[in-house]
């Protein structure tokens, strides 16, 4: 291995050392904990290193941004995976984004309520946030119905589990009905 082989290697394990240390500092404390002086203490670099790799918190918040939305891809392609029906892959996705905005509030937030300087929606979008939605088109796609484009149907069902999701989290939902929103979304908004 050449020096400059082992320094590239070096420095993208940096930039993941650096990544997962404020994606664990979020998920425990908030976004509000992470800053550059906290994440160069934490990964026990200097903030110079630290600036060499991001320059500031909005590029961090972008990066475990992206990270967030390969695995929500992931998460929703192995949940409508087994599921044998149009309706129940619907069902699936449903269940496996609530529960993905559940279990990874940090992470759910530099995806879809910070700023990360990520473009959204457009021709430069990156790679993973438009996996993402490709992610949700394949199994939405086939429910639109013949006179609705799938892409916007995709649109609106993913704003629906999105104000779902932030509801609930936010305890403006009670916690009882979860199952029955999944259920009337999908039977009403994505029926066959």
């Amino acid at each position: 291995m050449s020096v400059q082989e082992r320094k590239q290697r070096e420095r993208a394990e940096r930039e993941r050392l650096i990544v997962a240390t404020a994606r664990e500092l979020a998920e425990q404390q908030g976004w509000d904990a992470v800053t550059t002086r906290r994440l160069a203490e934490r990964i026990e670099y200097s903030q110079p290193v630290l600036y060499s790799h991001f320059r500031g918190k909005r590029e961090i918040i972008g990066a475990v941004a992206l990270e967030g939305a390969a695995e929500l891809a992931a998460a929703v392609r192995t949940a409508t995976a087994a599921a044998d029906s149009p309706r129940a892959r619907v069902t699936a996705l449903a269940r496996a984004y609530l529960d993905f905005a559940a279990r990874n509030p940090a992470v759910y937030d530099a995806l879809f309520q910070l700023d990360g300087g990520l473009a959204y929606a457009q021709e430069d979008t990156p790679e993973p946030l438009k996996d993402a939605f490709a992610a949700l088109l394949e199994s939405l796609g086939e429910v639109a119905g013949d006179d609705i484009p799938p892409e916007l149907f995709t649109e609106v069902f993913w704003a629906c589990l999105h104000g779902i999701a932030t509801l609930t989290r936010a305890g403006r939902l009670p916690p009882q009905y979860a199952e029955q929103r999944v259920e009337l979304l999908v039977n009403r908004l994505a029926a066959p």
